[in-house]
């Protein structure tokens, strides 16, 4: 090959590795100018749902007294308006509606002192998205849960009992069906700290979930509390799981 062929070769090939390096080190620019603000957009979504879950706990703790009182309250009514109701019903899949039914009664019970605090809560995290689309989907599904739970009714469960008896111990009220699949679905703690949150927390935010923790804990005791007033309620009503 002449000698100014050949170094009109070998200049296309220094120009064409230069042109993939520049490609190269354009595409990575692009790339970390685009994680930079998915970092900065999670860092805030991150700590905005976790002031939204302290705000949550913090109003339901300072009232967590009237919600250990709540499931008490149920009972004297029970004991009062539709004592043994179900005395005499059998064991079977119908009785467990019903006492799903119990329980999804105690909850909203429960839960009723810390109402405005948990839809202030569902408004503030709702609208919350992460570049993870799963850490969405599980803080949206979390908060259409709770969305539910603040709108769902007591059962009228002395009323849903008798209707059970009335019928021969047959099939539930068709009210409780309907309200068990709806409490069921939607059945969620007050205050919930996602594995997926630990990405975007700053230091201020760990400490923020740490007091938060704290609180569920207190708030999941009381849940536990609840269990032998149940058994109570179950009792009164002469009612099997």
């Amino acid at each position: 090959m002449p000698t100014r062929l050949r170094q009109l070769s070998l200049t296309l090939q220094v120009m064409r590795v230069r042109s993939s390096i520049c490609l190269a080190a354009v595409a990575a620019l692009g790339l970390l100018c685009a994680a930079a603000p998915a970092l900065a957009s999670d860092a805030a979504a991150t700590q905005s749902y976790l002031q939204a879950d302290y705000r949550l706990v913090s109003y339901a703790g300072a009232r967590v007294a009237q919600a250990e009182r709540a499931p008490g309250v149920l009972l004297a009514g029970v004991r009062s308006e539709c004592p043994l109701a179900a005395a005499g019903s059998p064991q079977d899949t119908q009785s467990t509606e019903l006492s799903n039914e119990v329980v999804g009664a105690m909850v909203i019970a429960s839960y009723r002192p810390a109402l405005p605090a948990i839809r202030s809560f569902v408004s503030s995290v709702a609208p919350l998205r992460w570049s993870s689309a799963s850490l969405t989907r599980e803080v949206r599904a979390y908060a259409g849960a709770l969305r539910t739970l603040a709108a769902l009714p007591a059962p009228a469960l002395c009323a849903d009992v008798r209707a059970w008896a009335a019928g021969g111990f047959g099939s539930p009220p068709a009210r409780t069906a309907a309200f068990d699949a709806r409490f069921l679905g939607s059945w969620a703690p007050i205050g919930r700290l996602f594995e997926g949150l630990t990405r975007g927390e700053s230091s201020s935010g760990r400490a923020l979930a740490a007091r938060a923790a704290t609180v569920e804990a207190r708030l999941a005791e009381a849940e536990v509390k609840a269990i032998e007033t149940w058994g109570s309620i179950m009792n009164a009503l002469e009612l099997s799981p």
